[in-house]
């Protein structure tokens, strides 16, 4: 029997979790290294307790930079099997998060299958699903149907919600007076934002924090400050409202961390390369190190079809820089509801950019693939290369489609490659071109 709420309080009172262990295992740290960064809230492990499937992980920026994988249907795209197909196909190419954006029908179902059968981090979104789940307009609904909408997904195992607490009836007049080009692009913080509008009320999510507190605390749910303001495009990166409620983001962690919860803090967005690096130190510093948890950063608008490179760009980056996990981008991003192969795309490019900063961090053990894959290309051993691959399926059917001559080579060098004659050259051999 634990004798402890969440993660946090046991980090706290100094218990090295289960969680906490399989954590430390996949980060080549220590239990106690893990439990210390959890009680300080630099390390997120996002673990209902009625997630009993679940295989840890551990977000913060001093581990391996994780990944999540956004799904769900929409009134335009319904079909559960399919989202299900992409969901384990995303956990097959190492997501350690899934979000449930679904945004039609009944949601319930769909969302108790991931926390039964899926061993990733689930995450939801409950303001999307108030509407579906009371099946009413959203200016009538109340606060406490948002809260009781929590409470439900806290009840169904999922392990981290977005709330979008941060803005306020302030923001509205932040959002009229200083005209951003995009307004606000979150889904989330645009409703919250529509019913504060239409009801004359505070935002619910904020005014009833510690109610929303107490229901994380109750299933050891980590929040996951949403960032309604984040910017939508180039022109409204770092300005005042995405600032001024990273500020309010901060002030709610340290409430949060007042009662053990475990808190992320999301971020942009769309921003130009430059201001990166200074956002995630602003972060940081605001928030106190909780982990960051950022959409992108995109670093162009005018790439549509190929965001997922935009945003791996901006990833590396930002994550390079202290961001601890990236949300993936697929090329129908601003487009249309992603299939399989745009999930795949996505995740691919995800996962290069957490890789890349990861090496960039010198996180324990992150360049070893990069190592063992320098041996492999260097030795012509094939099968190792395929091994060290992020998505060997794509190596290997180029190279099956374009197969060369001679298996010491490729088919663009040939016998001019660089590799062989090197080879050739240090081991005294006579090198035929020709």
């Amino acid at each position: 029997m634990r004798n402890y709420a969440t993660q946090m309080e046991a980090a706290r009172k100094g218990i090295i979790t289960p969680e906490m262990e399989a954590v430390a295992a996949k980060e080549y740290r220590t239990g106690e290294e893990i439990r210390d960064l959890v009680a300080r809230g630099q390390a997120a492990i996002c673990a209902n307790r009625l997630h009993t499937c679940l295989d840890p992980n551990g977000v913060g920026s001093m581990l391996r930079t994780k990944i999540n994988v956004n799904l769900g249907v929409s009134r335009d795209c319904k079909d559960y099997d399919v989202e299900m197909e992409k969901v384990m196909a995303a956990v097959r190419m190492g997501a350690e998060a899934i979000m449930d954006l679904s945004s039609h029908g009944n949601t319930q179902p769909f969302r108790q299958k991931l926390t039964r059968e899926c061993p990733a981090m689930i995450g939801t979104v409950p303001v999307y699903d108030s509407v579906i789940h009371y099946q009413r307009d959203l200016a009538t609904l109340t606060a406490k149907d948002f809260i009781d909408v929590i409470r439900l997904h806290a009840q169904d195992g999922v392990d981290f919600v977005t709330l979008h607490c941060g803005i306020t009836r302030k923001t509205i007049d932040q959002i009229r007076q200083h005209k951003r080009k995009m307004n606000i692009v979150s889904r989330g913080g645009s409703l919250v934002f529509a019913w504060m509008c239409m009801t004359g009320e505070e935002n619910p999510f904020y005014e009833y924090f510690d109610q929303i507190l107490d229901i994380c605390r109750a299933y050891d749910v980590t929040i996951s400050l949403g960032d309604a303001c984040r910017p939508g495009c180039l022109a409204d990166g770092s300005d005042v409202c995405q600032i001024e409620e990273l500020v309010r983001l901060g002030e709610l962690t340290k409430r949060a961390w007042a009662r053990d919860v475990q808190v992320m803090v999301e971020g942009p967005g769309h921003m130009p390369m430059d201001q990166i690096e200074a956002n995630m130190k602003l972060q940081q510093t605001i928030c106190m190190g909780a982990p960051f948890y950022v959409l992108g950063p995109i670093v162009t608008d005018i790439a549509p079809g190929y965001d997922h490179i935009t945003s791996a760009i901006g990833g590396a980056i930002a994550a390079a820089s202290g961001a601890a996990f990236l949300c993936y981008v697929t090329p129908a991003e601003h487009l249309a509801l992603p299939n399989v192969e745009d999930v795949k795309q996505g995740i691919v490019a995800a996962k290069i950019a957490a890789h890349a900063a990861d090496i960039a961090k010198k996180i324990p053990h992150a360049r070893d693939r990069d190592d063992a894959m320098a041996d492999a290309r260097r030795t012509f051993d094939w099968e190792k290369q395929w091994e060290c691959s992020i998505d060997p399926e794509t190596a290997k059917a180029i190279r099956a489609d374009r197969a060369p001559e001679h298996e010491d080579s490729c088919s663009m060098c040939g016998k001019f490659c660089a590799v062989r004659s090197m080879n050739k050259a240090l081991s005294g051999e006579y090198i035929d071109i020709l």
